[in-house]
């Protein structure tokens, strides 16, 4: 009995499972197991749960990858390319410089430029100028120009001309030139009207082109006190270069007999003439005077009365001015030649002021074979004031009572002040009761004449001497007469800047 409850106790145990299906049991156990502890237990602190599968989209702090930040930047100046290309500029251009990303930016650069008076077309022949900064390149230059006393209304024509002072440093590049002026003893007053004529000097070094041409200048015979004005009115000849512009200009003139100094007193009173340029026009204007009937040996006197004729366009008025000459004056070609030598203002005369002259003359008595003998021997007498004209001839036939016959022989009467001249001189050779010329009684100096009037006298060989009067001692008052005729033809001064 105690046997039977032994084996009934402890049975005897199964066969083992094959090992194919021992593997599947053990698979399922741990399966089991392993949910039963997520749905049951807790994770165990300090365990890693298990790294989710990656999701297709990023996160929204992800740094993104250097292929995605390139197609941005292209896509962003793709955007500032056909902005570009609606204001009218070529995006090619600009191709090679760092541009605003975004268009926002380069708006307000084009609406800025555009603001100081520059337009689309402006920005297409210098598209480099929507690479500058606003704040950083553009406020302060204009900030300094302004500060000089650069016009407001100046500015457009001052970028168009010089755009490349939008890039340009204050410190380094603009007040240098600023001080190089101020130096020259060009006025702070006229430092502005100076760039705003010349703008391209702010582009230009101080050791370069500009110290060489004024210390030529001052090495000709240029007063140094004089560089400063000569700057201001003629600031171009700064970027002038010695070698290839004003030496031989200077060279030009002293091969027709000018002495140096007497160019250094032309380049003193009209500087511009160093910018007439010399083979297309001086050389061809020297040409062109000798071929109208002057001598050689008087082209250096007719360029001391008048340096505007190395610039004009001057064939053309010789050719209309000498037929005017020849149907209403009578002057031949010869005789014209000789007008020129005695007074080249004469090919700036309008034809109105030369017929309003001559038909006074005529009006005066003169036969017009009269009126040309006197134009020929003083041109000056179709440029004078008609009202002075006037009331010389009226004392002239009322007071003095002279013959016709001596204003031909002596027309530079009309170039006389009455007060200051004509009217003392008569009454003093009047009183004396001398008989005399117009030449021997006006053609000297008031001191010459005061010690004739110490003269018991008036000698014969005298007299003579004096009727043939030299009308090269007008030369140095035409010069300074320019001011009072006002017949001269105003479209002549296209090259006066």
């Amino acid at each position: 009995m105690m046997k039977s409850l032994l084996f009934s106790v402890h049975p005897t145990p199964p066969l083992l499972p094959a090992p194919r299906l021992r593997k599947l049991l053990r698979l399922r156990a741990s399966s089991s197991a392993s949910a039963s502890a997520s749905t049951s237990s807790p994770p165990r602190a300090g365990r890693r749960s298990p790294r989710p599968p990656p999701s297709r989209r990023s996160s929204l702090y992800a740094r993104p990858s250097l292929l995605d930040m390139e197609r941005d930047r292209a896509a962003r100046r793709a955007d500032v390319d056909a902005f570009l290309s609606s204001l009218g500029v070529d995006p090619a251009e600009l191709a090679g410089l760092e541009l605003p990303v975004t268009v926002d930016v380069m708006r307000e650069r084009a609406e800025f430029l555009r603001s100081l008076g520059l337009t689309h077309e402006d920005l297409a022949a210098y598209p480099l100028a929507l690479g500058c900064s606003v704040r950083k390149n553009m406020v302060p230059v204009l900030d300094y120009l302004g500060k000089l006393g650069v016009r407001r209304d100046a500015l457009p024509d001052l970028l168009r001309r010089y755009p490349q002072v939008l890039h340009a440093s204050v410190v380094v590049d603009l007040a240098p030139v600023v001080k190089y002026l101020q130096g020259m003893d060009v006025r702070p007053v006229d430092v502005p009207r100076v760039l705003e004529r010349y703008p391209e000097l702010l582009g230009f070094k101080l050791e370069g082109t500009m110290s060489t041409s004024v210390a030529y200048l001052v090495g000709i015979g240029v007063a140094r006190r004089q560089i400063g004005s000569v700057i201001t009115r003629f600031p171009e000849v700064l970027g002038m270069r010695v070698g290839k512009i004003i030496k031989p200009f200077v060279e030009h003139l002293e091969a027709i007999r000018l002495q140096r100094v007497a160019i250094a007193r032309i380049i003193e009173k009209k500087p511009y003439v160093l910018g007439f340029g010399l083979e297309d026009k001086v050389k061809p204007n020297i040409d062109a005077l000798m071929e109208f009937g002057v001598r050689k040996e008087a082209l250096a006197s007719i360029v001391m009365q008048y340096p505007d004729v190395l610039g004009i366009e001057l064939r053309d008025k010789l050719v209309a001015q000498q037929s005017l000459f020849e149907s209403s004056i009578l002057v031949s070609r010869d005789d014209f030649g000789r007008v020129i030598e005695r007074m080249p203002q004469a090919i700036s005369l309008g034809r109105a002021a030369v017929l309003k002259h001559v038909n006074f003359l005529t009006a005066c008595g003169f036969r017009l074979s009269q009126v040309s003998k006197m134009v020929v021997a003083c041109p000056q007498l179709l440029a004078l004031n008609m009202d002075i004209m006037r009331m010389n001839f009226e004392y002239f036939k009322n007071e003095m009572e002279r013959d016709l016959e001596e204003l031909v022989d002596f027309p530079a009467f009309f170039t006389y002040g009455l007060e200051s001249t004509v009217r003392p001189r008569h009454e003093m050779v009047a009183r004396k009761g001398f008989t005399c010329s117009l030449a021997w009684l006006l053609n000297c100096s008031d001191a010459k004449f005061d010690e004739r009037m110490k003269y018991d006298t008036i000698g014969v060989d005298e007299m003579e001497a004096e009727d043939s009067s030299d009308m090269n001692t007008f030369a140095e008052e035409v010069e300074s007469e320019e001011d009072e005729y006002s017949d001269y033809d105003d479209s002549d001064d296209e090259f006066v800047r």
